[in-house]
Formats: structure tokens, sequence, C-alpha cells
């Protein structure tokens, strides 16, 4: 991770999903969740109505002792949802994280993940992008791959049909609905621990 920026915003955090109605509750909007869940345990107001998506500022609330040295306060971020339908989430990240200065490397994006066993949460930063097209149209925005991710794992049908697989990420979670609340707060935890340890981390020379 590259030294703390010296500009008020420090991380820029994207959950990704689908604005409507008819999209929550399916697994390709759990990053939305996600996203929901920190702003919310951190404290940071209402989200407002800009770049082209939901956006709140404040404070990541990073409990002490949870990961040695780092704050009991966190950095200022922003929290970024999309309404831009998940295949253009770029058009709204692009020029959030233009205006906020937020480097490339500190712009960390929450997603579902089809090829990820259900309920499993992994951190991956730069790399392939899974065929997620969320995450394409991100890199195009930011003119690289080198970004942190919190990959949220929803399984995926037994089948590679296309439709099939769409509608399964698009449909509602099958998994029960004590299982989905277990993978927002692993993802919610994933989310704290990258940002919590990059903070605790010395600065770049």
């Amino acid at each position: 991770m590259p030294a703390r920026p010296s500009h008020p915003v420090s991380w820029l955090i994207v959950g990704l999903g689908n604005p409507g109605a008819q999209y929550q509750g399916t697994p390709h909007n759990v990053g939305f969740v996600v996203a929901e869940r920190l702003r919310d345990e951190w404290g940071m107001p209402s989200p407002q109505s800009r770049y082209r998506g939901l956006i709140s500022i404040g404070t990541a609330a990073i409990r002490p002792g949870a990961i040695p040295g780092a704050p009991a306060r966190g950095p200022a971020v922003a929290i970024l949802c999309p309404q831009t339908y998940m295949n253009d989430s770029g058009a709204s990240v692009g020029p959030a994280r233009g205006e906020l200065r937020v480097p490339p490397e500190r712009v960390l994006v929450l997603h579902d993940e089809i090829d990820t066993p259900f309920g499993e949460v992994r951190t991956k930063f730069g790399g392939g992008l899974a065929g997620h097209n969320g995450l394409k149209s991100i890199s195009r925005a930011l003119g690289t791959r080198d970004f942190p991710r919190v990959r949220l794992g929803v399984g995926r049908p037994n089948s590679t049909d296309p439709d099939v697989v769409a509608a399964y990420v698009l449909g509602r979670f099958r998994q029960p609905a004590d299982a989905v609340a277990d993978l927002v707060d692993a993802g919610v935890a994933a989310a704290t621990a990258l940002i919590a340890a990059a903070e605790a981390a010395p600065d770049d020379a």
C-alpha cells in the first residue's frame, strides 16, 4: 500500500450491486449490503447522491486491539454504492476517485464472486478480474487492475450456461437468511481488517 495521502479521504470503499428494489436480496448485490453495514457500524452520515452513486464520507471506526498497532479511530473514508448498474460501475467510481484524489491502490471494491464457495470471503490485490463485469468497468475507469478487493463468495449454480448463471446471481439468495447474514458479517470483518492492517503498516519510504 502507498503512503497515507495528505488529503482528507484516505480510502474510497465501493460496494457493487444494481439499483432498484427488484435486485435487493440477490447475490449480485451483496457488495451493496456490506458497504451499507460498514457505513452503519462506523456511524457515518446518510449517503448523498453524487458521482452517479450514493456516497457517504466519514471515519472508519476500527476497534483498538483488533490488529496490533492499528489506531482506535481509523482514517477518513468515502463509501460509494454506484447507481449505474453493475456493468457501468466505473462511470461512478472514476469521477469519485478523481475528485477525492484517492490513489487506485486505496480504492477497495466489495463484490460478489461466483467462483468462490458460498460463505467464503477472500481479499485480493490486483490480478485478474474473473470475468466480473463490474470489476472490468472499474479497471477501465482507473486505468489499472491494481486495486484491492474483498471477494464475497456466493457460489455458482451447477451450470456454465450464461443464462443460468445470470438467473442465479440476479435471483434471490437460495441460502438460508442466517447464512447470508454470516457472509455479510465476514465481508465487514475482512474490509475492516484490510484497512486496519494498511493503516498500521509503516508509510512507504
